[in-house]
């Protein structure tokens, strides 16, 4: 059975956005200026580690979808994050963000900092993109609806609160502000299209509700292995 109500069914996906990991108590501490210098050093390290993972996971769902139109935009997504020189792409921009923070190259790609809780979930992300149908995976790359807003938020956080980072390497923030709403729009696209029948939505709901997770946990490992040791304020 074809579905009529397609703004049920958005509404269902935007819906995800009340369990986006911008509600978690680390990330709202973040933007209310609360976290010290380890601790915004150990976020940075350890987000760097789904940074550098994310075009293998857009190059899951290249290698599982069959529309070449769909492909064909898709890729622009690995070229944004790997760039096409070494000066370029999100990965280098978030580079640049560890070593404003303090962070050396070395060690964000050594992986030393990224505990476990953050290796599996951003595992256990690129593993869903590889096995599930394409479809899926790309719906649970809309979590990058509810984005703008975030990094717009967390670059206001930023420039105001932890002014030690020199604020060339907020870059990444900045970018971020015109992908995600393009990207997700395309994303949406794809699965407003694939997605007709009852259970075919309530799978890409399913998948959207399980990048949630990933996310949310990713911060609740970061949580714990960096906790408020350090007086709030040690920016």
């Amino acid at each position: 059975m074809v579905v009529s109500d397609t703004e049920s069914f958005i509404g269902a996906l935007r819906a995800q956005s009340q369990r986006y990991h911008s509600r978690h108590p680390f990330h709202e501490m973040m933007n209310e200026g609360r976290l010290s210098r380890p601790q915004i050093q150990g976020w940075v390290a350890n987000r760097f580690y789904y940074q550098e993972n994310i075009p293998r996971k857009d190059a899951a769902i290249l290698a599982n979808c069959p529309d070449r139109e769909v492909r064909r935009r898709w890729i622009r997504r690995i070229h944004d994050h790997d760039g096409t020189a070494d000066s370029e792409g999100g990965i280098e921009a978030w580079l640049r963000l560890g070593e404003a923070a303090g962070l050396t190259r070395e060690e964000m790609w050594d992986e030393r900092h990224v505990v476990p809780g953050t290796r599996f979930a951003v595992d256990a992300y690129v593993n869903f993109a590889r096995t599930r149908p394409w479809v899926e995976a790309v719906a649970s790359s809309l979590t990058e609806l509810f984005a703008p807003d975030l990094m717009a938020e967390r670059l206001r956080a930023f420039e105001r609160f932890y002014t030690w980072i020199d604020p060339a390497g907020l870059a990444y923030f900045r970018s971020r502000l015109t992908q995600a709403p393009r990207d997700s729009e395309h994303a949406l696209e794809v699965v407003m299209e694939h997605c007709r029948t009852p259970d075919e939505q309530a799978r890409a709901v399913a998948a959207l509700s399980f990048k949630s997770d990933v996310l949310w946990s990713m911060l609740d490992a970061i949580d714990r292995a960096y906790p408020s040791s350090t007086p709030q304020g040690d920016h």
